[in-house]
């Protein structure tokens, strides 16, 4: 009887065939399947980026807003080199006119000097000096020779006055020279400073480009509503203060233009400049310069027509008008308004007139 052929392990062969177990093999391709199944899972649950986030209306009031200022600053600097250069304007006139009278003397007594040489080398007689000095001479420098009694002193006074206006007319070249170069440099300042505006004013604009158009009504809008509801019935005030203020009330809804000073459109101190203009006081277009032009008022004593004063440096004013409120000329977004006293960071008081 036979025996039946021994049947080999259901994972192996015979040992005998030299092969390797096929439970490793097996279990290589398990480990493939395993990390083919990982990777098409993680491809599947990658989460998506994100939508991108509407804007945060609040975020983007403040952001515009602080733009606002930002450019108002810049038009307020802009203004005072304006200001600036209109006083460098008017001294290098006065100096350019000092210059030519100094050298129109240079001119006079070098022509004594040329003549008195030519005296002496030609050997004249002080009687002929003397001539000259008793002449009716409009050169003022001769007429005070009669009291010399030489030649020799006549020739030293004349070469030391000729040294004094040679001095005196570089002295004034100098400073003509001077004023040329801060004229200069004030106009390249006032570029910047108008750029630093335009470009303050176009990245407000782009952001509130971003919202719809529904909520960037309402972002403008809200401010002017709110600033027309406050709005006192009556503003007591006398004199020329109320002529100012009744100026700078009749303005409000008006629009806020950098650089503005009417007739529809302002900017802070272009608003109050034209109010108190219309009250018969002179102002110079730049709150920090209007600062100065009055004697400083504190909060207490405040009356209607009074300048205030905001930010620090000062970059922004209004005009106060009773009852705790102010009328100025905000931002473009709002335009001339009525506000709070204590809206902005508060600075000072000056009364003008």
């Amino acid at each position: 009887m036979s025996l039946p052929e021994p049947v080999s392990s259901p994972g192996r062969r015979d040992d005998n065939e030299g092969e390797r177990p096929l439970v490793t093999h097996d279990r290589k391709r398990l480990g493939s399947a395993l990390l083919g199944i990982t990777a098409i899972a993680a491809i599947g649950f990658v989460p998506a980026s994100p939508a991108q986030a509407e804007p945060d209306i609040s975020d983007v009031e403040q952001r515009v807003d602080r733009l606002y200022h930002e450019a108002e600053q810049a038009q307020e600097r802009y203004n005072d080199a304006k200001l600036d250069l209109a006083d460098l304007r008017d001294e290098l006139g006065s100096l350019r006119a000092d210059e030519r009278r100094q050298d129109a003397r240079l001119e006079a007594v070098r022509a004594q000097v040329t003549d008195s040489v030519r005296r002496q080398y030609e050997g004249e007689s002080i009687s002929t000096v003397g001539q000259v000095v008793v002449s009716d001479d409009p050169a003022a420098f001769l007429g005070q020779l009669s009291t010399m009694s030489s030649y020799t002193q006549l020739q030293d006074t004349l070469f030391a006055d000729y040294s004094t206006e040679v001095e005196a007319l570089s002295l004034r070249e100098e400073a003509t020279a001077d004023r040329t170069a801060e004229i200069a440099a004030t106009t390249e300042q006032l570029g910047k400073e108008k750029a630093a505006v335009e470009s303050k004013l176009d990245e407000a604009k782009d952001l509130l480009a971003d919202l719809e158009a529904e909520e960037r009504e309402r972002l403008t809008s809200t401010s002017r509503s709110t600033s027309t509801s406050r709005m006192p019935a009556s503003v007591p005030a006398s004199g020329r203060a109320a002529a100012a203020v009744s100026y700078a009330m009749a303005q409000v809804g008006d629009a806020y233009v950098y650089g503005a000073t009417g007739d529809s459109a302002f900017d802070c101190s272009g608003l109050t400049m034209r109010a108190w203009g219309a009250a018969g006081v002179g102002l110079p277009h730049s709150s920090s310069a209007q600062y100065g032009s009055g004697p400083h008022i504190a909060a207490s004593a405040l009356q209607p027509g009074d300048l205030v004063f905001y930010y620090s440096p000062i970059s922004h004013v209004g005009m106060y008008i009773g009852n705790g409120m102010i009328v100025h000329a905000a931002n473009p977004s709002t335009g001339v308004q009525v506000a709070g006293l204590y809206s902005m960071p508060y600075v000072g008081a000056v009364r003008p007139g």
